[in-house]
């Protein structure tokens, strides 16, 4: 698991309070005619192509959500990204996928410098990123064939993790990669972010989380901790940085298109970026998003986005299941150290433990997280894993054994 997991995360629980329960009780296939077709939140209509893209035209800022792995989403994204450049030449766009020292790479890549393979490995996409490449190329490969300015959005996710541990005003200002202080989130965002907190509290526990676990925490008792308060910071300095990109973006050429590949999490409700942005006094922003067809079955929540296009339930399916380990990890002096096992996964069932470092994989050395990302990628449903790694001052030599079948 990357840090980007997060996002998932975190785009699942802005959904589920106020929409997805509702959508759950209700779904049916009197939905079925939008597919491929726009709607209006605010007002519950069909909006027409020449309608929206009209409006669009205006626009100086535009932020196409998704979800990490629905592939569905990303060929609306590569929809989207041709039919705004056909309107407006002029454009760029940014990914969220990217820290910004990324940015010579993405320069190389868009100039037509390097190769796919190299593009991958010079900006370390496995390690900063991690989910299927495979998803992200196309649009990578629109900008590049269009020669558009591709943008690296996102801040050092070293700085995400120090916020959640020490909060967001303990930072000199050296730590702060340049960011200004971000805006406060709102009432209805920092309770969005107490379910998640309590969510991943449960994840914590024994035995790990049953859907059934899910009820209405006590939010007031969440909120009043200083763990969660850290937590609402790491969110807010993730938000601000991505907007503070895209600003800067729109400052340059105030004429020009810009459009931001980002996850929805940040997205909905104008609880993340939009809100940064218009601290920062843009307010130019629109948000779009991709909807299956049995989310729309109710009444979309009338603040969502700027307008949703439904894309068939079938069409959403996901990358094909992958190998994991089931451990968060950072980057070690001496290996890869691991940050955290997840219940019931193959390493806690391996025996591997929190504070590990994880020094080769297969006879490979692990120098770095991306190394481990790699080997572990390969593997197929059935095989072994052997693993050296270091706890204390003690080598020892596990094997790792990945199921049957890769949920």
């Amino acid at each position: 698991m990357t840090s980007c997991a997060r996002i998932c995360l975190i785009s699942l629980f802005l959904l589920l309070p106020r929409f997805g329960n509702a959508l759950a009780d209700d779904a049916d296939h009197s939905c079925a005619p939008h597919v491929a077709r726009w709607l209006d939140p605010a007002s519950g209509e069909v909006l027409e192509n020449r309608q929206l893209f009209e409006r669009l035209a205006a626009s100086r800022i535009i932020l196409l959500g998704e979800a990490h792995t629905a592939a569905a989403h990303h060929r609306w994204q590569h929809y989207m990204l041709a039919a705004l450049h056909s309107r407006n030449a002029n454009m760029k766009v940014g990914f969220e996928m990217l820290p910004r020292r990324a940015q010579p790479v993405l320069d190389a890549w868009s100039a037509g410098e390097l190769s796919e393979q190299e593009f991958l490995e010079q900006s370390k996409w496995r390690e900063v990123w991690g989910y299927d490449a495979g998803l992200y190329m196309p649009l990578l490969h629109f900008t590049r064939l269009n020669r558009l300015p591709t943008i690296a959005l996102n801040v050092d996710r070293n700085l995400v993790s120090r916020v959640a541990e020490v909060g967001w005003q303990a930072l000199g200002e050296e730590e702060r990669q340049g960011l200004s202080d971000p805006s406060p989130a709102s009432d209805a965002y920092r309770d969005s972010l107490a379910r998640l907190y309590a969510y991943k509290q449960l994840l914590s526990t024994e035995g790990g989380v049953d859907a059934s676990d899910i009820g209405e925490p006590d939010l007031d008792e969440i909120k009043s901790s200083t763990g969660f308060a850290n937590f609402v910071a790491a969110q807010l300095t993730w938000d601000r940085g991505i907007a503070e990109a895209l600003a800067a973006e729109h400052r340059r050429d105030p004429r020009a298109l810009v459009v931001g590949i980002v996850g929805r999490g940040h997205l909905e409700y104008d609880y993340g970026i939009p809100h940064q942005l218009a601290d920062m006094g843009i307010d130019d922003v629109d948000v779009l998003l991709p909807l299956n067809a049995d989310d729309t079955c109710s009444p979309l929540p009338v603040d969502l986005a700027s307008a949703v296009f439904v894309v068939d339930a079938e069409g959403g399916e996901s990358a094909a299941p992958r190998p994991r380990l089931g451990i968060i990890i950072e980057g070690g002096d001496s290996g890869v150290r691991v940050m955290q096992v997840l219940d019931d996964s193959v390493a806690s069932i391996t025996g591997i433990r929190e504070g590990d470092v994880i020094q080769s994989a297969a006879g490979f050395e692990t120098r770095t997280t991306s190394d481990l990302i790699e080997i572990v990628q390969r593997q197929a449903p059935g095989t072994w894993l052997p693993l050296k790694l270091m706890r204390g001052d003690e080598i020892l030599e596990l094997t790792a054994r990945f199921p049957q079948r890769f949920e």
